[in-house]
């Protein structure tokens, strides 16, 4: 049996997808597995016996990962999952930014009782006009799974796309579209676009890289669109562009002092993937990522420790060792289950930084002793017997 906790509401019916092994419990202390979306967890005494905390979502910057993975903590998230209601939010604020749309409806909602409205509107219509974005350009930052859907519906609004991801995936690369000009250089996108898009993950390298020297070398009246990370941006440098008439409009999804009801600024209360479609997959994905770790020892989008699949186990045992990427622990683990007349039948090694996980199938169920040697290697962070 085993159990686990949320530390946010996760919809229905992601949580229905355990089976009769698993219980909720409202104590973390009891809790083999986490699921999370934005509560903050830096703070948090996390319990021995906990072995995964899922994401209900892409951003894990509440997540205490180093943390986690020297406590042998698998952290997965949910890339992809909620792309397609942030795609939807992106298209949604280069329209809004094109066009005065907002400032037409409070219009309308001011001048509500006025029996002439209808006569009076035609004369107000052209201040808020606006553009059409057809035949604009669009720049892409980064090509993952929600940048690739904007790149793509852009095109199919009939605006010239750039795209910029110095490590775009294969998978990405093969779902986007050939009418997406894929640019080796950011600052062409600088110069060239009409509208810039920013879907990069907040890192050291990223963190505030639209700057003043970046946008002083944009076009006039460009239109910056930031449903990412609100820490990409320096925002303090984006208003005084937007004073001096450089940008048009910033369209970002992170409500903060800085940026709320400033002029020139389309703030919206993060709402990029609160969608119940974006909500839902978000949570099936996260609590397939849990069971396939649990039941199988297979990790699957983790953010501090390699990827490794080995499917369904059919051997008499398996068993996990996370690990330091340290050299010969696999020559290390195959004495220990050698002494004890083990043989390994299948394996995998992988590494992800400074950590590495290994599953192995043998053809003996293991014993506590074996364990307990195992875990007396020194680099061993956690070993789990899935089977």
């Amino acid at each position: 049996m085993f159990q686990y906790t949320c530390l946010n509401p996760i919809a229905n019916v992601g949580l229905d997808l355990f089976s009769d092994n698993y219980r909720q419990t409202e104590n973390l202390e009891e809790a083999q597995a986490v699921l999370v979306r934005s509560a903050a967890m830096h703070d948090l005494k996390l319990p021995e016996g906990l072995e995964a905390v899922a994401r209900a979502g892409a951003g894990v910057n509440n997540i205490p990962l180093d943390q986690c993975a020297e406590q042998g903590i698998v952290v997965f998230n949910t890339p992809g999952a909620n792309a397609n209601g942030v795609k939807e939010l992106v298209i949604a604020g280069m329209l809004l930014a094109s066009r005065d749309i907002t400032g037409g409806i409070e219009w309308v909602k001011e001048n509500k009782d006025n029996p002439d409205i209808a006569k009076l509107s035609e004369k107000q219509k052209k201040n808020f006009a606006g553009c059409e974005i057809s035949g604009k350009k669009l720049g892409v930052i980064g090509l993952g799974a929600i940048g690739v859907l904007v790149a793509n519906a852009a095109t199919h609004l009939g605006m010239e796309v750039f795209g910029y991801d110095p490590y775009i995936s294969v998978n990405a690369a093969w779902n986007l579209s050939r009418s997406v000009k894929h640019i080796s250089n950011v600052e062409d996108i600088y110069r060239e676009c009409d509208f810039i898009t920013i879907h990069v993950p907040l890192l050291d390298a990223t963190k505030g890289m639209i700057n003043a020297d970046a946008i002083a070398k944009m076009k006039d009246n460009v239109v910056i669109l930031n449903f990412a990370r609100d820490l990409l941006v320096d925002e303090s440098a984006v208003l005084e562009a937007i004073a001096d008439k450089k940008i048009k409009k910033y369209v970002t999804d992170f409500a903060n002092p800085t940026t709320a009801g400033k002029d020139g600024v389309i703030l919206t209360p993060h709402l990029g993937a609160s969608t119940e479609e974006s909500e839902d997959n978000c949570a099936m994905m996260a609590v397939r990522e849990i069971r396939d770790y649990l039941e199988n020892g297979n990790i699957v989008h983790s953010v501090n420790f390699p990827d490794c699949n080995m499917g369904g186990c059919d051997k008499a045992g398996r068993v996990a060792i996370l690990h330091k990427n340290k050299k010969g622990m696999i020559g290390k683990y195959s004495t220990v289950l050698g002494n004890a007349d083990i043989n390994i039948e299948d394996m995998t090694n992988k590494s992800k930084g400074n950590f590495a996980y290994t599953l192995l199938d043998i053809d003996t169920p293991v014993t506590k002793e074996v364990v307990d040697q195992l875990r007396e290697i020194e680099g061993v962070l956690k070993v789990r017997v899935v089977k």
